[in-house]
């Protein structure tokens, strides 16, 4: 079973990522996951191409609840996820990598949650750290032995799509402490936690947002930039992997939900 998984964003659809992959179809409560799995220097690791292998999934569309509820049943502890973003931010260039620690979530219509008051009842979890600082640290850290471009935070804005932004939305962004903007990032990272995953999101800036580049956004130009930075994401992400002690048990993800109350004092 894998206890490490890759969620691929736009642009990372092959499950070649890994050797000799195999496709499995995950039965989960919430419908079917089509996951590969594979190996990486020995170790068992999941694929799932977040749009499909085709991107025929938009952003709005993606059965997130589904995904990760069936990376859950598979075994997997720990996720690394890939996201192709818009910078807000002129310190963070198109090209380079960003680790994100912080998310503003501006989606309108997903299933952000499996605890919606049924037979889970409802559970309200800690979002201090929204990303898992460990996993955060072992990208970081990869991304530099690399010596790849790489920012070790970075505020993500997850916007519903399929559209690109207005520049007065992005204008908005930016006064509310926004980096980086994409479509995929939530409820991604709300539902991992809620199951007691690790997960972290590497971004990789593929344009200046709209009204900071000086021309027309285009999906085109996204896909040809995670193209040409494939090989190295790729790097990135098989070191990190190497690197996971996958019998480790993280206290701020794995027990996000069944892990002890604290009381504070004075309360019954």
């Amino acid at each position: 079973m894998p206890a490490i998984a890759v969620i691929g964003g736009t642009g990372v659809y092959d499950p070649h990522l890994l050797e000799d992959p195999r496709e499995e179809m995950v039965v989960t409560p919430y419908g079917e996951v089509r996951v590969f799995c594979g190996k990486w220097r020995g170790k068992e690791v999941a694929f799932l191409p977040r749009h499909g292998t085709a991107h025929s999934v938009p952003p709005h569309r993606i059965n997130y609840r589904a995904n990760i509820a069936g990376l859950k049943k598979l075994g997997v502890r720990f996720i690394l996820a890939t996201a192709a973003v818009g910078s807000l931010n002129p310190q963070l260039k198109p090209g380079e990598f960003v680790v994100v620690d912080q998310f503003l979530d501006f989606t309108k219509r997903r299933e952000s949650t499996f605890f919606d008051g049924g037979p889970e009842g409802v559970v309200h979890v800690d979002f201090t750290q929204p990303y898992c600082p460990e996993l955060r640290e072992l990208l970081v850290r990869a991304a530099r032995t690399l010596r790849l471009p790489v920012h070790d935070k970075g505020t993500y804005v997850c916007t519903e799509g399929p559209r690109f932004e207005t520049p007065a939305e992005i204008k908005m962004f930016q006064h509310l402490g926004g980096d980086l903007v994409g479509m995929t990032g939530v409820p991604e990272v709300v539902l991992a936690r809620e199951a007691e995953i690790c997960y972290a999101t590497v971004a990789l800036v593929t344009n200046f947002a709209a009204g900071i580049a000086p021309y027309r956004l285009s999906h085109e130009e996204v896909v040809a930039m995670m193209k040409s930075k494939e090989e190295e994401l790729r790097r990135l992400l098989l070191q990190t992997v190497y690197w996971i002690e996958e019998t480790r048990t993280c206290s701020v993800c794995h027990q996000a939900v069944t892990g002890p109350v604290k009381v504070k004092e004075g309360e019954k």
